[in-house]
């Protein structure tokens, strides 16, 4: 509960948007939050501080894309709640988690979890064996079960693999779903599955499983599209991309206290780059046609 006294500063109608200007002012020391409208989002601020506020959105709004936006907004590490008090919290959990994910973003999360689930519940052999990747990769073993060259994607081992995966599955490629449409999504996703299982089977043989190899790929795609377009609105803070190629390093020099896909980790994260800089360069020359 906020003991300052909330004005209303500015509307718009990107959810998003509102929510992350609002955690910039929180930042900033200015009580803030968000409040769902007719018509979109209405952002709320101290009323002693609206000038302030004013200034900070005018100057926001002409690059909302900008790190220190998105590092606000990383740093507030909570989902601010969009209608009145009488919202439960799984109900505004629900309303932001659904709001972030699309349709692709979604049946992969949910896909992953029911494998997980009927492993909990005794089918695990079954499920991997009919998930895992080839024992002896062909073109027949290939034209006979297709599936198999990314489903290993969608079995994970325990609760904290499955968790850290679809966690950043959803962060990022419901991220890239939202900004860049589905077709953008589902090529990132089947290219990466595939070429870190296969690069994983030739370093490791078959018995391998989990998202990392794709989460890697989003993680590259969403960065390299910060990097390379910023004004698509992908981008990820600077700490945050340290963290996770700290990560991958630690699995390389087995640092790491569980039994990691490095192989799956790198070639993901190499092939979510290229697909970012493949999709910079066809922008460009679409543009200059």
């Amino acid at each position: 509960m906020m003991n300052a006294e909330l004005t209303p500063l500015v509307e718009v109608n990107q959810q998003n948007i509102a929510l992350v200007f609002c955690d910039y002012l929180k930042s900033k020391k200015i009580a803030a939050q968000v409040a769902q409208s007719d018509k979109g989002y209405v952002i709320l601020c101290d009323r002693e501080l609206h000038d302030h506020a004013k200034a900070l959105f005018e100057a926001f709004i002409q690059n909302p894309h900008h790190d220190k936006y998105q590092q606000a907004a990383w740093h507030q590490g909570k989902v601010t709640e969009l209608t009145d008090s009488n919202d439960n919290l799984l109900t505004v959990f629900k309303r932001n988690f659904l709001a972030h994910a699309g349709m692709v973003t979604l049946t992969v999360f949910i896909a992953c979890w029911l494998v997980y689930g009927l492993s909990v519940f005794g089918f695990a052999m079954d499920m991997f064996n009919s998930l895992k990747f080839y024992s002896s990769l062909s073109v027949e073993s290939v034209l006979s079960a297709p599936h198999r060259l990314f489903t290993p994607a969608l079995f994970h081992f325990s609760l904290l693999h499955i968790a850290f995966n679809t966690m950043w599955w959803w962060q990022l490629g419901g991220a890239i779903e939202k900004t860049q449409g589905i077709r953008h999504l589902v090529l990132v996703f089947f290219v990466s599955a595939i070429v870190s299982n296969v690069s994983q089977f030739y370093v490791s043989g078959p018995n391998f499983g989990g998202l990392s190899g794709v989460v890697y790929a989003v993680v590259g795609y969403v960065w390299w599209m910060g990097y390379l377009m910023p004004e698509k609105g992908l981008n990820l803070s600077k700490p945050v991309i340290g963290m996770l190629l700290v990560w991958l390093l630690l699995g390389f020099v087995d640092l790491l206290p569980v039994n990691v896909a490095n192989t799956a980790h790198l070639t993901g994260l190499l092939s979510g780059c290229f697909l970012a800089y493949l999709y910079s360069i066809r922008h460009k020359q679409a543009q200059n046609k």
